[in-house]
């Protein structure tokens, strides 16, 4: 089987034990890319609810969960802790980035589907991962790469979680994502379209290869290594025909 299968296979086998036994059942994270796969099973499976949540609005990797408070009666809660990882002494502490931070825990023995996004905001981490690896990660990781640390678990509404939204406003020929893409990080539409091909862009939580999709209000799509964004509106024309539009990036 291949790796698109086996996840497959395995989304489907956690639908019928939560419909089998009336209980709640999750996945562990899983990458855009695995969760685009939802999509060609849903016939399959809709003969129960299913919901995907990261922890917070932002996240890209996400746990599916299967079940509902109206079929089963009672709620569900997703199995996501967030730790914050934060240099002892600051003034002496490494400039540490995602990959370092990522590679201190896998470096623990831990498998990348346990941990969801990591969150760096002014050399601190705030790592989204199962509930069962949460008081691991605090007892044993103590360095990232030269740099003592502290690990503790904490509240997943903390300000330093709470999205920034910045308005962008710009003209475009049309409203189609390549081109969108293209303004928004400045490149050429060749290179926006080998974003696609490269499965770097992900529209309403899902990894797309539709280039052409023409965006609608509300809309939300990310550029791995760009950021993600909300199409706000269209409105309003430029003297050469091209036509405005209201976005709004995440910081």
């Amino acid at each position: 089987m291949t790796e698109e299968q086996i996840t497959k296979a395995h989304l489907t086998d956690l639908a019928k034990l939560a419909y089998n036994q009336n209980i709640y059942t999750y996945s562990n994270f899983l990458s855009s890319e695995e969760l685009s796969l939802l999509e060609d099973i849903s016939d399959d499976i809709s003969y129960i609810h299913h919901s995907c949540f990261g922890g917070n609005e932002l996240s890209e990797r996400q746990i599916v969960g299967f079940g509902s408070e109206e079929e089963f009666g009672y709620p569900g809660h997703f199995p996501i802790s967030v730790i914050t990882i934060t240099p002892l002494l600051a003034k002496f502490s490494d400039d540490l980035n995602h990959r370092d931070f990522l590679g201190a825990l896998m470096h623990l023995g831990i498998e990348r589907n346990v941990l969801g996004d990591i969150l760096i905001k002014d050399n601190t981490a705030y790592v989204f991962c199962l509930d069962k690896i949460a008081d691991f990660i605090c007892d044993e990781l103590t360095k990232v790469k030269h740099t003592n640390v502290k690990c503790e678990i904490t509240d997943p509404d903390i300000p330093a979680l709470t999205p920034t939204l910045v308005d962008e406003e710009f003209p475009v020929a049309s409203l189609r994502l390549d081109g969108i893409i293209a303004s928004l990080i400045k490149c050429s539409r060749k290179e926006a379209l080998s974003l696609f091909e490269e499965k770097r862009v992900t529209l309403n939580g899902r990894t797309t290869g539709r280039n052409s999709t023409i965006l609608k209000d509300g809309d939300v799509f990310s550029v791995r290594g760009h950021g993600k964004f909300i199409f706000d509106h269209a409105g309003g024309s430029t003297r050469k025909g091209k036509t405005y539009v209201h976005i709004k990036r995440y910081v």
